[in-house]
């Protein structure tokens, strides 16, 4: 189980940045959430719990995990299944079911990472095979069972992210550019013909309130839709009045966009990066950027070096989940994509999001402490 545990080749820089966004974490969502111990107290337990897991699966030979894959699916679409039947509903969305003896976990969360250790496992094996038909339509399968149960909860956000996830990873594998082009060419005219159909109500699994985010970032002149633009705008705002160096961590001014409640129940989970604006400014938007930045070049650098397949795409999936993951909540914040609900990794506030994406950096330091040997 312990096999080529050398600590010689451990990606401390890798922990470093992980902590760095953590502790950046831990003070932000306390700041958005007034200091609320409940809040802050879940959060610590959730960096604390995750840090431990991802020490503890980074001592594990990957392979072990890799060669439970096909359970690790099952358990996915099991647990996935389970929210549509007995999930726990909010704000409009069941995305969340109690576990005995643990609590409230959101199966959407820890889906992403069992689907990337399926997936590494699938292509590592059919990777003389991938480009044949039947192994496209079987991963296209593969990939569809999960992505409906999630859209089906509702979760665009979220299906969407695991669609790129899947798809960088498919890339990474091997899959051929005719695919690739054949892809594109089918996309394209697809999207035209999406949004002509969604403006038109057309959609069946496109809810109201999805379609009408999606028209609002389209149309954002459009008085139809300023009420859907709301947070965005509060949020740019938000941004811009930190100016260089920012307000201050916990500032209670009355001009606060976090005190004025004008991001809503959202400040401490998909709006965080605001409250990041807003309160260290320029300078602490940047440092969280690159932050992110690093650590998809970490995972990227451990992929090159890993010794086989699954090792690599293991890496490239966490690569792709963090850094896409991470550019769409900041792009919410900053009105480049349409109002999603997708936490910032590491940071954001949420149990589930944070405990999942400490384990799947478990598995990267994983595969990085057991790369070629020479590397």
């Amino acid at each position: 189980m312990f096999t080529d545990f050398n600590l010689r080749r451990y990606n401390y820089q890798l922990l470093l940045y992980m902590l760095a966004l953590s502790i950046i974490g831990i003070l932000v969502v306390a700041s958005a959430s007034n200091q609320d111990a409940d809040t802050v107290n879940k959060q610590i337990t959730g960096v604390c719990a995750g840090f431990c897991l991802a020490l503890g699966i980074s001592s594990i030979d990957y392979h072990k995990f890799v060669n439970l894959s096909i359970l690790v699916y099952v358990a996915c679409i099991v647990l996935l299944a389970a929210v549509l039947v007995m999930g726990h509903t909010a704000g409009g969305a069941t995305r969340w079911i109690n576990i005995p003896g643990i609590g409230q976990i959101q199966p959407s969360e820890f889906a992403k990472i069992g689907l990337i250790l399926f997936f590494s496992w699938f292509w590592n094996k059919y990777q003389d095979t991938i480009n044949k038909p039947v192994i496209v339509g079987l991963s296209a399968l593969l990939s569809a069972f999960p992505i409906s149960l999630i859209l089906a909860e509702p979760n665009l956000s979220t299906s969407l992210v695991v669609t790129v996830m899947i798809l960088c990873i498919l890339f990474v594998a091997g899959i051929s550019w005719k695919w690739i082009c054949g892809a594109f060419a089918v996309v394209v005219p697809c999207g035209a013909a999406f949004i002509f159909m969604l403006t038109r109500g057309m959609i069946p699994f496109i809810h109201d309130y999805q379609a009408k985010r999606i028209l609002a970032w389209i149309y954002p002149q459009a008085e139809e839709y300023a009420e859907n633009m709301y947070q965005q705008r509060n949020s740019i705002m938000a941004i811009s009045s930190g100016q260089l160096e920012g307000k201050g961590l916990f500032n209670t001014t009355i001009a606060s966009v976090k005190d004025g409640n004008w991001l809503g129940p959202t400040g401490e989970t998909d709006f965080i990066f605001a409250i990041i604006g807003e309160e260290l400014g320029f300078i602490g938007s940047v440092a969280v950027i690159t932050l992110f930045a690093l650590v998809v070049f970490e995972c990227l650098r451990m992929a090159a070096k890993a010794k086989d397949m699954s090792g690599r795409l293991i890496c490239a999936g966490m690569a792709s989940l963090i850094g896409f993951q991470a550019f769409s909540n900041i792009a919410v914040a900053t009105q480049i994509f349409p109002n999603t609900g997708l936490p910032l990794p590491f940071i954001s506030s949420g149990v589930s999001s944070l405990v999942s994406i400490f384990m799947g950096m478990g598995l990267v330091l994983s595969v990085g402490m057991r790369r070629k040997i020479g590397n």
